[in-house]
């Protein structure tokens, strides 16, 4: 739930909660300094979820934004380029059940990653943009997804800008990992353009994608320090593992919805 706040609403999605037999096993809220309200709850019982969803909206102020997420896994959809890494991560976590989600389908521009994904049993998709507009790759991609119907994409270093039209079609619901702590470089090689500037630390961004390229809020971020003695061939490495843990923390957080965006913010309960 989130919206302006009022007095009492703890109180009062509480005992709403438990005039309905609802047993309350975790709350967090936070009120932003503008005075805008968050607050994630979490209960068990046997209840018509719709119904009960009513009656919240019924007692409560208005303006507020209510949901109620059911426990279970989300339907995702992966899309890569040539890199491993992340996927690699991913499906291992799926294949031990420690990624609650459900990994649909892979879609790839490129079919180097098609060996690795059959060994999982998960339908692995090359939709090459050769010779196509990105528009009309888009298109293709928006074919294949519509089949599946995902709850979220993961890019798991998938090395192409999509547009606005493709964004629009799952707004809030895109994660992206980027291989930076942003805002840092840009551009080709950025391991080389890091190692080239002596920095001292490297990171990685998992964020949620919009229409503003790499500027999408931001869910998880992590640093590793570095010095003059690794190369820039040590940072990548690093720097993998750095991705791998970020975009696996992200993806637990929303995943298990404790993650409310506010002007593009996030705001984690």
């Amino acid at each position: 739930m989130d919206g302006p706040d009022h007095k009492g609403l703890i109180y009062q999605v509480t005992r709403i909660l438990f005039e309905h037999n609802q047993n309350v096993i975790r709350n967090d809220e936070y009120v932003s300094p503008s005075g805008y309200f968050f607050m994630r709850t979490a209960f068990s019982g046997d209840v018509v979820v719709a119904d009960l969803l009513q009656i919240l909206k019924k007692e409560l102020p208005e303006g507020l934004n209510l949901r109620i997420n059911p426990n279970k896994k989300k339907d995702i959809v992966v899309m890569v380029t040539k890199e491993h890494h992340c996927l690699g991560d991913l499906l291992i976590r799926y294949a031990f059940d420690e990624l609650d989600a459900n990994i649909l389908a892979v879609v790839s521009n490129y079919n180097i990653l098609q060996p690795l994904v059959s060994k999982f049993g998960i339908p692995f998709h090359y939709i090459t943009h050769e010779n196509r507009t990105r528009e009309e790759h888009e298109e293709a991609i928006l074919r294949t997804l519509d089949v599946y119907r995902p709850e979220f994409l993961v890019l798991a270093k998938y090395m192409r800008i999509i547009t606005p039209t493709f964004v629009d079609q799952f707004p809030n619901r895109i994660v992206n990992i980027h291989h930076s702590f942003l805002p840092a470089f840009i551009g080709a090689n950025p391991y080389r353009q890091a190692y080239e500037r002596g920095v001292k630390i490297i990171g990685a961004t998992a964020h949620f994608v919009n229409n503003h390229l790499d500027e999408g809020p931001i869910i998880a971020q992590d640093v590793k320090s570095v010095d003059h003695r690794q190369t820039a061939s040590d940072m990548a490495t690093l720097g993998k593992e750095t991705e791998k843990s970020v975009l696996s923390k992200a993806l637990k957080l929303v995943f298990n919805d404790r993650v409310f965006i506010h002007q593009n913010r996030t705001i984690i309960l």
